[in-house]
């Protein structure tokens, strides 16, 4: 289910997490999105990698937010979430991690499968 992928574009593994799962997830460049991100980091006053950056660059492009059920908060794996989520793209938060999924599969540079996602954001088809 895990898919490794580093949009950056000299491979380098930097706290870029967010920019790399918003370039997966709207299937654009790491400077598109780095682009998108800081433009909106810097209208609200804040830095690229808070959530409400390039969270609104999803939400500009279609995608709803949605939280995680917390019946089992300690529990509930983005493994468990590939599983439920078969179809579609996800944008999963970890607090302080971001990666993506499409139909089912985990897709960033580290196998991420066991962190517990907080929420998630999804673009309805």
């Amino acid at each position: 289910m895990w898919i490794e992928y580093n949009a950056n574009p000299v491979s380098n593994r930097v706290e870029d997490c967010a920019v790399r799962a918003v370039a997966v997830a709207l299937d654009i460049s790491w400077d598109k999105a780095f682009d998108l991100i800081a433009y909106n980091a810097k209208q609200m006053g804040t830095m690229p990698h808070a959530n409400a950056a390039w969270g609104s660059v999803l939400r500009q492009n279609g995608f709803t937010r949605g939280v995680v059920p917390d019946t089992c908060q300690d529990c509930y794996t983005a493994y468990d979430f590939c599983i439920d989520h078969p179809e579609g793209i996800y944008v999963l938060g970890f607090g302080s991690h971001v990666a993506t999924v499409i139909n089912g599969n985990l897709i960033d540079t580290w196998d991420s499968s066991f962190e517990i996602p907080q929420y998630y954001w999804y673009r309805k088809e």
